[in-house]
């Protein structure tokens, strides 16, 4: 299949209205593509905006080389990284570009291209190598994960991961099994999930196995690990003005971006003080109300949008943080006075 035909870049629209009133403009400016995948979001930006620089991050090497050849009529403005998320402050040394950072975007989870790839086994649909590496090349896979962690291992990445409430029960299951054969593929994994899982569990919730084969990717990729450190160091790279959207696809992601841009967007100035205290204003201003979520309409043109969960946010100059007088100031609200 052509790989632009089946790659439909989620919230496409709304991502370019939040990003682009910082992207605009005839002075050139860097854009960050965290995850990169295969390309969609970056090939729009970079024929909407002909001053854009683009640096795009992924730690999938076959989506690089992918995405290289998607992207090769803007090859003069492009630089692609071999590097997870969380090596932004590398990527942008290593560009070497010196211009102001004035656009990030994530696109969290797994992309188009490792889902649509039986062979990376990352989907439960269909009978596959347990791998889920998001970089082929190197580190465990989810059935090195199988085969060799503790029952008291496993339940933790099911039940913290995958929010499994039948952990403990998929975990005894897994040992009791791998003790005959080891896991080498998908297929009898699921079929010991529909075993664990009550019949009336099951009808509920989606697939059965959705949430075990979260949980394993999540601890195959170290990706929430990686994500805690990638945020802050995104925010931190962005110019005054610069701007930042998230898109998340699960509720452990998403709480991991709302927390640091809860902090990010409050003030540090103790309650009682009548002004703001130099330096210690909001860094950053929100763009959306809470989470928005896809429209009926998306969904129907991409269901993949369909759990996704987008926060925005802006850097604003240290001069612009506003002051808050004491009596409209509380410890858990914004800039704007509304709680996230």
């Amino acid at each position: 299949m052509n790989d632009q035909v089946r790659h439909v870049p989620v919230l496409l629209e709304r991502a370019d209205e939040l990003l682009g009133p910082a992207l605009a403009g005839d002075e050139p400016v860097v854009f960050i593509d965290a995850t990169l995948g295969l390309g969609g979001h970056s090939e729009h930006f970079l024929r909407a905006y002909s001053n854009l620089r683009l640096i795009g991050l992924d730690r999938d090497p076959d989506a690089l080389a992918l995405t290289t050849r998607r992207l090769a009529p803007f090859a003069d403005r492009v630089t692609l990284v071999h590097t997870r998320y969380d090596g932004i402050a590398g990527a942008v040394a290593q560009a070497g570009l010196g211009l102001p950072v004035r656009g990030v975007l994530f696109d969290l989870g797994v992309s188009s291209m490792q889902l649509d790839e039986a062979d990376r086994g990352f989907a439960y649909s269909v009978d596959a190598p347990l791998d889920m590496r998001m970089n082929p090349t190197q580190g465990r896979t989810a059935a090195d994960i199988l085969n060799t962690y503790s029952h008291g291992e496993l339940a933790r990445i099911l039940k913290v991961y995958g929010e499994e409430r039948f952990a403990g029960k998929i975990a005894s299951e897994v040992l009791r099994r791998r003790d005959k054969e080891p896991f080498t593929t998908s297929a009898p994994l699921v079929e010991l999930i529909y075993a664990a899982i009550p019949a009336a569990a099951r009808r509920t919730g989606g697939h059965p196995a959705k949430r075990t084969f979260q949980a394993l990717r999540i601890e195959v990729n170290s990706e929430l690990d990686s994500l805690r450190a990638a945020v802050p160091a995104a925010l931190d790279a962005l110019a005054p003005g610069g701007r930042v959207v998230f898109m998340s696809y699960q509720s452990l992601e998403d709480r991991v971006v709302k927390q640091e841009l809860t902090a990010r967007t409050t003030s540090r100035t103790p309650v009682g003080l009548p002004v703001e205290l130099p330096g210690m204003g909001p860094e950053f201003r929100l763009l959306t109300r809470g989470a928005e979520r896809a429209s009926e309409e998306e969904i129907a043109r991409n269901p993949r949008s369909a759990p996704v969960r987008m926060r925005a946010a802006e850097r604003i100059a240290p001069d612009d943080s506003v002051r808050v007088e004491n009596a409209a100031r509380t410890p858990h609200q914004s800039v704007q006075g509304e709680r996230q």
